[in-house]
């Protein structure tokens, strides 16, 4: 049974130097095997294609991963690290939470020269603070798609638009001829409000560009600025018209997040485009066939000058105890080998190094595709915002909006709500 010269053998292979003598925060079973403990969100099948890609770790180095998958997460780390009993790593579902722990000293860096071929610098800036960095990114979230039924397309003789301009010409033709063009269910349970918060930050990326939004994640323009209460407007012109959106407003707020791209695919749609990130494929109906019946287009650029931007999310590892075994494992996690094994199952990652070919099929290439092919990339603006807010207020107030708050009266709300600096 392989032990920590296992451990040390993997980290000086990468030119790594290590002691590797027991510590305080190492773990290990009776019989001396060494153990790293990762605690996550993940469940079911996500915590099996999580563990599918450590499989070869594992079988490398005799090194036990055991996960911990729960939907309490954001409380639970918080309870493990203040009682010291972190776990060895943490799957992050946004960078924020990860980052607050980094500023209090929880975390261990990485060696970002290390990652800097295997990551773009914008996903690297995301993990780091104050240019040390302290993620891995397991996969990325490609929110600006939108998810339609080719069959459908073709039938009524609609062709995929490459423009803003194009889209609304689109949408247009379609309520001409007696369809309705957008499915959106925005119903999340207590995270009701989310996909709207989606909505308005792929339209401020597109209208006012990268710079407007990234001062506004940081707070140094104002939720009241005109480029916000713009792109919110927009927003409202597809989702405040019945005409629009399956169900109008009242259909928006109360359909399921899960169910809504349901009606793409009836006999008679309910709907021909949804504008949703690539782990709605999770909710689709069974027997879809890619490219046939199901398939995805970019959400297109409003500015040409803009460039074509995606919006993302995705997940990150964060390392809290200095051992060479959770070391080794978080290089593991940043390999090609470990991605691409991700990509096999339907993953989409941020590794640049990864082929289109390791995705399973078109359907999961094509969503991949609008990632390699993106000019600008930006992180999900509400899971980069203080909780109080991000969310907080903006979920709400989203809900607020399409039920038929004023936009002045929501964005001055959200504005409100922002926690002052200490």
């Amino acid at each position: 049974m392989a032990n920590k010269a296992a451990c040390c053998f993997l980290l000086c292979a990468a030119g790594l130097t290590v002691a590797c003598q027991p510590s305080g925060d190492s773990t290990g079973t009776s019989d001396g095997t060494e153990t790293v403990t990762i605690l996550g969100t993940l469940t079911g099948n996500g915590e099996e294609k999580l563990m599918a890609a450590i499989a070869p770790f594992t079988e490398a180095t005799g090194i036990e991963v055991v996960y911990e998958g729960t939907d309490a997460f954001t409380t639970l780390i918080s309870v493990r690290v203040d009682s010291g009993d972190a776990p060895d790593i943490a799957l992050f579902p946004q960078p924020g939470l990860m980052l607050d722990f980094a500023q209090q000293g929880d975390l261990v860096p990485q060696p970002r020269a290390d990652l800097e071929d295997a990551y773009a610098p914008y996903w690297l800036d995301l993990a780091s603070v104050n240019d040390e960095l302290y993620g891995v990114w397991m996969r990325a979230d490609v929110k600006s798609l939108v998810w339609y039924n080719p069959q459908a397309f073709a039938a009524a003789g609609y062709t995929i638009p490459l423009t803003w301009d194009g889209l609304e010409v689109l949408t247009e033709q379609m309520i001409t001829n007696g369809h309705t063009p957008w499915c959106i269910g925005m119903e999340s349970g207590a995270a009701t409000g989310w996909v709207g918060t989606d909505w308005l930050e792929e339209i401020l990326l597109r209208q006012a560009g990268p710079e407007i939004y990234d001062q506004w994640v940081a707070h140094e323009i104002p939720f009241t600025h005109p480029a916000i209460a713009q792109a919110l407007n927009t927003f409202g012109e597809i989702v405040r018209n019945p005409a629009q959106v399956q169900g109008g407003a009242t259909g928006a707020i109360s359909i399921p997040f899960g169910d809504s791209p349901q009606a793409l695919f009836t006999e008679s749609p309910g709907c021909y485009l949804h504008r949703q990130a690539s782990f709605i494929s999770d909710f689709l109906p069974s027997g879809l066939v890619p490219e046939e019946t199901v398939d995805v287009f970019a959400l297109p650029p409003i500015q040409p000058s803009q460039g074509n931007p995606v919006l993302v999310g995705g997940i990150v590892y964060g390392q809290f105890n200095d051992t060479p075994a959770a070391t080794a494992l978080m290089q593991h996690l940043a390999s090609v080998e470990a991605h691409t094994l991700w990509a096999g199952e339907g993953y989409i990652t941020p590794h640049q190094q990864v082929s289109l070919d390791a995705y399973p099929d078109v359907l999961t290439r094509n969503q991949a595709a609008v990632l390699q092919e993106a000019d600008v990339i930006r992180f999900d603006g509400s899971d980069l915002m203080p909780g109080a807010v991000g969310t907080g207020t903006f979920w709400t107030g989203m809900v607020d909006y399409v039920g038929g708050t004023e936009a002045e009266a929501v964005l001055n709300e959200i504005e409100a709500s922002w926690p002052e600096a200490q």
